[in-house]
Formats: C-alpha cells, sequence, structure tokens
C-alpha cells in the first residue's frame, strides 16, 4: 500500500508557522488568529498522527483519516507558499523607486488588501476543514506519542541460530570466506586485537543472517571456540537487555527459561559480573545479528564489557548499514553480493514446486526463468515470488507475476518488501521523504548528486542545521547516508560529483512506499490520480490528457529519459497557466524551439532544466529576471 507522510509533511509546517517571519507577515495581512487556529488545531492532531500511522493498516477507515489530513496539509502548504511570495513581490516593489510599478502593484490581485481578504477566506476554510476532520478522528482511540520517542516502528522476529544447511542454496564460497576470517589466529585490524569483530553488510533480504547460521553450525567452529552465542539486536541497543541475552545464550533450553526468570531482576552491577563470570578467559564467538544501532559510544561500551575472553575471541555482526559496520568492525566490511541467476532459480523452483514437479510444466519452467530476473540476486525477493506461486499451475497467473511491479504484487509480513521496509522506517523523517522522489526514475538510472539534490532543494526538503551550511553540502551529506544505509550502489566517488544507481529493489520499494502524488506516465498510462503533485514523463507517446494531471498543485515535472521530452509549446503554456504551484521543471530533450515568455509566470518556480533541449537561449534571458527572482537552479545544454 501507498506510504502516507503525513507525520513529516504536518512536522514540516508546524515548522514554517513557528518562524518569525511566518508570524509577522500573517499580523501584517490581519489572518494571525486563524493561522494560530490552525496551528494549534494541527499540534493537537500532530501528537496522535504517529500512532495513527503505526495503526493505519489496522483500523478501518484510518487510512483515509489520514489521507483527509494529508491533504488539508498540502493545501495549506500551497497558501504558505502564497505567503512567500506575496513577501517577495513586496520586497520588489518597495526596491522599485517606480511610481509605475507601485500603482500596477496596487491594482493587481497582489495588493496588500486583495490578498488579505483572499488568504484570510483560504486560511478559515483550510481551519474549518481541519477542525472537522480533527473530531471525526476521536472515534479512533489514537494515543498521543512524544516526537522524540519517535514512532514504535515495525521490526522483524527475534532470529535463532538454528539453520538447515542443505536448504541454503548458493552461499557455501560466502561461508568459506567468513570461515578464513574466524580460522586466522591473529588477525590485524583495527583497534583492539583481542576482540575481533567481523561486519557481514548487505540490503534487506539477501541473507545475511542465514550466512551466519550457516558459519555459526559448522562443526569447524566448534573446534576454534570454546563458547558460542547469538543475540538479535532487532530492538534498540539496549545494553542490559544484551548482557541478559548473552548470559543466556548457548544454554540449554530447559535451563534458560528459569535462568532468564532469575537475572531478569538482577542490577547491572551484579549482571556484569554474571557476564564476565561466562566469557572470562574463554575463546568465544559472538553473533550480534541485525544491528540497527549507530550509537558509537553505547557499542564501545559493551565492547569493553566483553574484552575479558581470551585471545582469538570474535564478533560477527550483521547489519544493513555500512557506517555502522564501519563503527563496530575491526576488519574491513564483508559485502554481502546476490545470488548467481543458477542459484537463484534453483532457489526459486525449490519454493514454486513439489520436488520434481517443473519437469512437468516446462512453459512455466520458462517463464520463471524470466521472473527470477526481477528479482536481482535477492534470495528473499526469489523465495517471495516463487512462495506466492505455489501450487498455481494456471499459465495467467505466472504471466501476471512476470509482467508486473514487484511492488504491486501482493506482500506478506516476512516478505521482501516488507523486509526492506524496516530499512526506510529507520530513516529520519527528512530522507524518507527524498527517499521517495526515487520512484520518478526508471530503474538502473545513473543519477549525480547534483541532479538529485537540485530536486530535493526545490521542493524544500533540504534544511541547513546551523544556518550557515551550504544547501548543497546538506544535500550531498543526504546522499551518503542513504548510501551509508545500503540504498544505494554502484556508488563512484568523484569528490565533489558522485554518480550512483539506485538497486532494483530498492527502487520497488521506493514505489512501493510513494503516494499517488508521485505518478510515473508512460505510453500505457490512462488516467492521473488528482492528487498528483510530481509527475516523471517516460513515454513519447504519454500525450494528451495524461500530461494534464487534474490536480492544480503539481509541484514537479519531468523527463528523465534520453531521447524522451516535450515537443508541443502549447501543452508548455497550459503547464504555466494551471501548475502555479510548480518548483521543478525539467525540460530536457525538448524539441520545440521557442520558450515561452509566460514561464516568467511560475513564480514558485525554483528548478529549470534544459539539459539536451533545443530551445533558443536568447529566450531564457526571462525566466531569470522575473519579480520575485527566486529561481535557484538554472541549466542549459
Amino acid at each position: 500500500m501507498p506510504e502516507l507522510f503525513v507525520f513529516d509533511i504536518s512536522d514540516s509546517l508546524l515548522g514554517k508557522l513557528a518562524s518569525y517571519a511566518y508570524e509577522e507577515a500573517s499580523r501584517a495581512y490581519g489572518v494571525y488568529k486563524d493561522l494560530q487556529g490552525f496551528k494549534d488545531t494541527l499540534k493537537i492532531v500532530s501528537g496522535v498522527l504517529l500512532d495513527a500511522e503505526h495503526k493505519k493498516d489496522q483500523k478501518h477507515g484510518l487510512r483515509e483519516w489520514l489521507r483527509q489530513i494529508q491533504n488539508i496539509c498540502f493545501d495549506a502548504e500551497d497558501v504558505l507558499d502564497e505567503f512567500e511570495l506575496q513577501d517577495k513581490r513586496k520586497q520588489v516593489v518597495e526596491a522599485s523607486g517606480s511610481t509605475l510599478v507601485k500603482v500596477r502593484h496596487f491594482f493587481s490581485s497582489s495588493n496588500s488588501l486583495a490578498f488579505r481578504s483572499k488568504m484570510a477566506h483560504q486560511i478559515r476554510d483550510i481551519r474549518s476543514r481541519l477542525d472537522k476532520v480533527a473530531s471525526d478522528g476521536t472515534k479512533f482511540g489514537l494515543a498521543t506519542i512524544n516526537v522524540d520517542l519517535g514512532l514504535d516502528v515495525q521490526r522483524r522476529d527475534m532470529t535463532y541460530p538454528d539453520v538447515d544447511a542443505s536448504s541454503v542454496i548458493g552461499r557455501e564460497g560466502d561461508k568459506e570466506e567468513i570461515m578464513k576470517l574466524l580460522m586466522q589466529p591473529h588477525l590485524h585490524g583495527d583497534g583492539d586485537q583481542s576482540l575481533c569483530v567481523i561486519p557481514i553488510v548487505g540490503i534487506g533480504g539477501l541473507g545475511k543472517t542465514t550466512l551466519a547460521k550457516l558459519v555459526f553450525n559448522d562443526k569447524r567452529v566448534d573446534q576454534l571456540f570454546q563458547l558460542k552465542m547469538w543475540v538479535c539486536i532487532s530492538d534498540d541497543f539496549d545494553i542490559r537487555q544484551i548482557i541478559i541475552n548473552i548470559i543466556n545464550s548457548g544454554s540449554a533450553p530447559s535451563v534458560a527459561f528459569s535462568h532468564q526468570e532469575n537475572i531478569n531482576s538482577l542490577g547491572m552491577v551484579h549482571l556484569v559480573s554474571r557476564l564476565r563470570s561466562k566469557i572470562s578467559g574463554q575463546k568465544f564467538l559472538l553473533v550480534l545479528d541485525d544491528i540497527w544501532n549507530d550509537d558509537r559510544v553505547k557499542w564501545i561500551e559493551l565492547k569493553d564489557l566483553i574484552k575479558v575472553g581470551a585471545p582469538g575471541s570474535k564478533v560477527m555482526v550483521t547489519t544493513r548499514s555500512n557506517s555502522i559496520a564501519s563503527m563496530m568492525g575491526t576488519l574491513p566490511s564483508y559485502i554481502l553480493e546476490g545470488l548467481s541467476l543458477d542459484n537463484c532459480i534453483s532457489l526459486f523452483l525449490k519454493w514454486a514446486f513439489k520436488e520434481g514437479e517443473e519437469e512437468k510444466y516446462p512453459n512455466l519452467l520458462e517463464i520463471g526463468k524470466e521472473i527470477v530476473k526481477k528479482c536481482r540476486g535477492v534470495p528473499l525477493a526469489v523465495k517471495t515470488l516463487g512462495s506466492s506461486l505455489f501450487s498455481k499451475l494456471d499459465l495467467n497467473k505466472w504471466i501476471f507475476v512476470r509482467d508486473s511491479e514487484l511492488w504491486n504484487l501482493a506482500q506478506k509480513k516476512d516478505d521482501i518488501l516488507p523486509a526492506l521496509k524496516l530499512s526506510y522506517d529507520q530513516l529520519p523523517s527528512y530522507l524518507r521523504q527524498c527517499f521517495a522522489y526515487f520512484s520518478l526514475y526508471p530503474k538502473d538510472y545513473i543519477f549525480t548528486n547534483y541532479e538529485i539534490q537540485n530536486l530535493w532543494i526545490a521542493h524544500g526538503l533540504v534544511h541547513s542545521r546551523n544556518g550557515s551550511q551550504e544547501l548543497e553540502d546538506v544535500a550531498r551529506e543526504y546522499i551518503d547516508e542513504l548510501n551509508s544505509r545500503s540504498f544505494l550502489h554502484d556508488f563512484n566517488d568523484f569528490s565533489i560529483i558522485c554518480e550512483f544507481k539506485v538497486h532494483d529493489l530498492i527502487h520497488d520499494l521506493a514505489l512501493y512506499v510513494a503516494k499517488e502524488e508521485f505518478v510515473v506516465s508512460d505510453n500505457h498510462t490512462q488516467n492521473i490520480s488528482e492528487q498528483a503533485r510530481h509527475l516523471s514523463i517516460v513515454g513519447n507517446n504519454s500525450q494528451g490528457h495524461v500530461l494534464f494531471p487534474k490536480s492544480r498543485s503539481v509541484r514537479t515535472i519531468l523527463f528523465p529519459i534520453k531521447g524522451v521530452g516535450l515537443d508541443s509549446g502549447t501543452i508548455l503554456d497550459t503547464w504555466i497557466s494551471r501548475y502555479k504551484y510548480l518548483r521543478y521543471l525539467s525540460l530536457s530533450d525538448s524539441s520545440f524551439e521557442t520558450l515561452p515568455y509566460s514561464i516568467a509566470k511560475l513564480e514558485n518556480l525554483q528548478a529549470l532544466i534544459l539539459f539536451g533541449s533545443t530551445l533558443i537561449p536568447s529566450n531564457i534571458a526571462c525566466c531569470i529576471m522575473w519579480e520575485p527572482g527566486v529561481l535557484t537552479s538554472f541549466y542549459v545544454p
């Protein structure tokens, strides 16, 4: 289901409304009381939004309630944009010494009296709608959640070390590489050599935990280590709970339960004593599975507690984050790659058919091989699609899966997209909103940092933390953070410029979480949601009504595929007259000759991209001289 970013949007709105500039503007135009009333109601609603987003799929009607709140917030965003523009218009008028300019402004719809009347009406309407929807929300029994504590993120189930090695396909080579590291007596990595930490890194669903299980249960490990312990850290990095789990790990099941009952009530001093008593002088292997914590202080605290083992003790860590792996590891990360195509096919057959059954259905087998290719070597994706087709021998169902995007297929709790979404849920709110914009580009698209950061900046998603940082530098930090969290791959860093791709399954995740506001129009698109705010056009035949969403709040129009561009100035004129809130307009590879002067009417426009177009440069001067002067990014061939 599409993801909703209601809390993130409302939080951003509240930030704007709390600013001195908006308070002064609202007083100046006589709408302070109405805007304050809206802000007060939004504060109350925001308090329960985290709980609502967490329960939206559990309570009937809650998702629609959230959507109504979201639409109201979008409309409020448009109103605040009007405030910003009016302030810029006022600055231009005041800076001009021309009496003619001031007279024209007085008789325009932008003068203070006309603007005050229009804004007061719009704000009262939005406030009234929000009050009604807020009242309707009381029936859901939502709890107020402290923003600092954040959303109770859905996590994967706790893992355990048991595995049937014969059922694992294609990881023998990886297991041997990890075994080599474990068998080396003296590893000369960073940090304390008495405790070697081996990180295994990769996106969700690659099989990091499975690989760790294979190693953990190898008979050679029993000979290498006196003590083996397995602890899943899917929840918060709680030192106390981790100590308890380490102490209990390796005990016989009949002993572990009663033992756990006893030590749960112990204080930290006694727990640490028990821990050290268990591992002191022992050569141990400790597996810390599914690490999300990036707090180095907590890791060092735990590491100091377990450094009492014998020389040669090792810790094996699995994580999706390169930065966490770098923080914890004393050796370079072991980057887990996808399975080979042959191994993927073998895995698919295991889940899609009963043993030997595939030989009876050669037509399904051929379609299955095509289905496997879209999994890009990720075992959980192969398992998800294979399982969905088990006992289904109807050719049309297999064709449907082959021809459908992964994000459009039904997903169970432990399938690939919910597994990947755990990574998405862990992102800070500013990165969650930024991530959705990847859905506007095709798979295998080669991004540059300049391209994506200009799109983010144009939509006000990038904020300087101390007020002195350049937004481009902050946006680059966002890109680096997404890369460290394994959202990006084929990352080439050339210092100022970087290039990268988004893994196919991560792209499916972007489509999965993107709302109806993000629309990709191809040659088969028949209609576009009225909620569309960001439009990507990837087909040359996407003409007519498809290019004209009913929504009047389109903020983005782009042509991301080389050779696909706008070939009609008439369509551009329609966009200009219809989408006054347009912030990002890419006319790359457009083939008409004249950029109309009317483009200066796009007062909200922040970025105009003309790479590869045939537009006449001499006509472009008008684009950077319009009244509000808000264009921040301007690129020509």
